[in-house]
């Protein structure tokens, strides 16, 4: 990835960081790696799996779903963002949403168009970028549509981090300004393919950032690029 920081756009884009990191999002530097993901040069993809296109090889890596999934399943419709309040089921229902994609039913375009309605629409909290990089790009998802491959997710369970909530703990007039919170989901991932067998799921686990003031729904700022425990 070319680097940004020899052109006044990528200072900008630091400086417009660190002042989010130490303005804004006081508590979230206690988790590893979020100073990083705050003030890095550029918007770099998340550490989140992204989806391969499949064949009908047994040699294939993706994991087809457990139980009964099959191509001529009822097609997904786009994700809608839940209304609620409560930080841990928004994250949990955008980690589900994260892991879950189905090229019979939609074109890529349009997922990450539903995608950013999620977002916070304070865009100085918003990461979309982040967001797009958990998605295949057109040309992949052209070849995974070939395939009819869809993917469904289950979550496990989800939570602050402990770092997170320390921070919290000692200082929690922090949460204030932004009312983002820090969010680890687990979960496992499903994916299935025209003619793919029965089997197993693969696990899944994302720290997110989200946003819930007290007189808005919740909402997502981004997907961190490391895991927080």
């Amino acid at each position: 990835m070319p680097s940004h920081s020899s052109n006044p756009g990528g200072a900008s884009c630091v400086r417009r960081r660190a002042l989010l990191g130490t303005a804004v999002l006081v508590v979230l530097v206690a988790l590893a790696g979020l100073a990083a993901y705050l003030t890095r040069d550029g918007r770099e993809p998340a550490n989140a799996p992204a989806p391969h296109a499949s064949s009908t090889s047994p040699s294939s890596s993706t994991a087809s779903p457990s139980g009964s999934l099959s191509p001529r399943s009822r097609p997904h419709s786009l994700p809608i963002p839940p209304d609620t309040h409560d930080p841990i089921a928004f994250g949990k229902a955008a980690a589900a949403t994260l892991w879950s994609y189905d090229t019979r039913a939609y074109s890529q375009a349009e997922l990450l168009t539903a995608l950013h309605r999620w977002l916070t629409t304070e865009t100085k909290y918003a990461d979309p970028a982040s967001v797009d990089a958990v998605v295949p790009s057109p040309v992949l998802w052209k070849e995974m549509a070939a395939n009819g491959q869809f993917a469904t997710a289950k979550v496990n369970e989800g939570h602050f981090p402990d770092s997170f909530a320390q921070a919290l703990q000692a200082n929690p007039g922090t949460i204030t300004q932004a009312y983002v919170y820090a969010v680890t989901v687990s979960g496992k991932q499903s994916i299935a393919w025209n003619g793919s067998p029965a089997g197993g799921a693969e696990n899944r686990v994302t720290t997110l950032a989200v946003q819930c003031r007290p007189s808005n729904p919740c909402a997502l700022a981004g997907v961190m690029p490391s895991v927080a425990p």
